[in-house]
């Protein structure tokens, strides 16, 4: 019996987005034969399961996620400004009537709620987020010193959790910056556009 041919790396992108919009629990397999465009046996061959399939939509958005943010900072010597950068950068996308928080955090939130189901995925989660972290911490390192950089990291990324779960509120931009420029008093915000 042969396999039926398909772009792996299509089907994770289309279930990405399903499992984005609408969360784990929501999305059903029906939902992905239909999204993906692959029959259910496909789906369980390639992936084993519901979850299997999910963990890979995680694995691919935060391996995408973390190559583009060490692409920003290894093209870079000003590392706060970078970050001063990415984080106005969340702000303009969270204030887009199209906005849809980031996948990693959105799981982490739906996959807490009910974490002894869901062990497996909630820890991938936590590794991937740990990662993102990690690539903070180097960066920070070389421009701030080590001694402080991970806790300096963790700061980062509280207020980056913050922020894509406070986006929801209809804030102005003005409001996030103001309070991103509060909580991370250290990075140079002075000379950066605030429109």
């Amino acid at each position: 019996m042969s396999r039926a041919k398909f772009d792996k790396q299509e089907v994770v992108d289309a279930a990405t987005q399903l499992f984005w919009q609408y969360g784990y629990q929501a999305v059903s397999m029906q939902d992905l034969v239909k999204g993906t465009g692959l029959k259910p046996g496909s789906l369980y061959l390639a992936f084993n399961n519901k979850e299997g399939l999910f963990a890979a939509t995680l694995e691919a958005y935060a391996a995408q996620g973390c190559a583009q943010l060490e692409e920003r900072f290894s093209s870079t010597e000003a590392v706060g400004k970078t970050i001063c950068d990415l984080l106005q950068g969340m702000v303009e996308e969270a204030t887009t009537s199209e906005y849809c928080s980031c996948f990693l955090v959105k799981a982490q939130l739906e996959l807490a709620k009910d974490s002894e189901s869901h062990t497996e995925l909630l820890q991938l989660v936590q590794e991937k987020f740990a990662a993102v972290e990690a690539i903070y911490r180097t960066a920070i390192a070389r421009e701030f010193g080590a001694d402080n950089s991970a806790l300096l990291a963790s700061s980062v990324m509280m207020h980056i959790f913050g922020l894509r779960v406070y986006g929801y509120q209809n804030h102005s931009k003005q409001h996030l910056r103001d309070t991103l420029r509060l909580g991370l008093h250290w990075l140079p915000w002075d000379g950066l556009s605030s429109n």
